[in-house]
């Protein structure tokens, strides 16, 4: 793959962007304002939290997908509530071979369109929470898309400026499971850039694996404005927190995504993060829209589909819609 284009260069988008070009892919990005602005000025800047190192890169950066053309590999790295809009400005970048990696948080579009162990009469359920009217299906379908996992840490400093925190870990796979020769070729490609990549052959119990683990901190920070050590710390919160986590991991069971961990195991990982902001909370305090819909609406839909009750989520949901509405965080 010659040429890769982000879509959305903001934390995740910004890591991605600049470690591939680093290592010497031909990349672009689909960007506007001030991001804009910032990639045609100084190109990709990606600092290193831990040790200090900043990386520059050249991009060709447009606000206008013709002018980048189409690219070999798109990368949608753009939050959940930005999807739609993202998706009607694809076409251009998008050749009869391009592939699709998704780079985002909670269930995506694809989620039913196939899958080994996914059960039979799920597939090609479409989630009204996430794809609404089908248009994200139309127009990139789940043979077009590779699925992507992200475990790592990244923050923006300002626009078209990344910091990469903690971790360099990356999740590949195939919507149906298989080892196709794309997904090699994109795994090869981040393992190159520097990135923890590895190829999934059930890249959808991955997704509902890292949903489990941040689909009750986030709201809950959103309610609360803590942070990640003081929503541990309280007792009744803590045990709410483990409830909405059973209830999705009974919804797993059902969809062929087990989780072996407990609530309990998932927290310590969460406790070493320390006074983590999540974010849900980073976009709530900065006016942003939330990505609510994708982390808990979801659930709450597959949920009703498998006949699993989910009175826990449904109250978070409840309560995190709410607040984010009178705030205009949420439609």
């Amino acid at each position: 793959m010659r040429s890769v284009c982000i879509v959305g260069a903001g934390a995740v988008g910004g890591v991605l962007g600049a470690r591939l070009a680093a290592s010497g892919v031909r990349t672009s990005a689909l960007a506007r304002g001030a991001t804009l602005h910032a990639l045609r000025t100084h190109g990709w800047r990606l600092r290193d939290a831990r040790s200090g190192e900043i990386l520059t890169a050249p991009v060709t950066a447009s606000d206008d997908p013709t002018e980048l053309g189409q690219a070999d590999l798109v990368v949608l790295a753009v939050k959940a509530t930005a999807l739609a809009d993202a998706v009607r400005a694809l076409p251009p970048l998008l050749a009869p071979h391009t592939t699709v990696l998704t780079a985002m948080n909670g269930v995506p579009w694809w989620f039913f369109a196939a899958g080994a162990g996914i059960p039979a009469e799920l597939r090609g359920l479409r989630l009204r929470a996430v794809d609404p009217d089908g248009a994200i299906a139309a127009t990139v379908p789940a043979d077009r898309v590779l699925g992507g996992v992200v475990h790592y840490s990244a923050s923006v400093v300002e626009p078209g400026y990344a910091v990469a925190n903690a971790g360099r870990e990356l999740i590949v796979g195939e919507p149906d499971g298989s080892r196709s020769e794309r997904a090699i070729e994109v795994t090869g490609l981040l393992t190159a850039a520097g990135f923890a990549a590895t190829l999934s052959e059930r890249i959808q119990a991955d997704v509902w694996y890292k949903l489990w683990g941040n689909m009750t901190m986030n709201p809950v920070s959103v309610l609360t404005g803590a942070t990640s050590d003081l929503i541990l710390d309280d007792p009744l919160v803590h045990a709410f927190c483990v409830a909405v986590m059973r209830e999705a991991a009974q919804v797993g069971d059902r969809i062929g995504c087990h989780i072996d961990e407990t609530p309990a195991d998932r927290m310590v990982v969460t406790r070493k993060l320390g006074a983590m902001t999540t974010s849900m909370l980073q976009d709530a305090r900065s006016g942003r829209p939330i990505e609510l819909d994708a982390l808990v609406g979801a659930v709450r839909e597959i949920a009703a589909a498998v006949g699993v009750p989910t009175p826990s989520t449904d109250a978070l949901h409840g309560l995190t819609r709410l607040t984010a509405r009178t705030r205009g965080l949420h439609p």
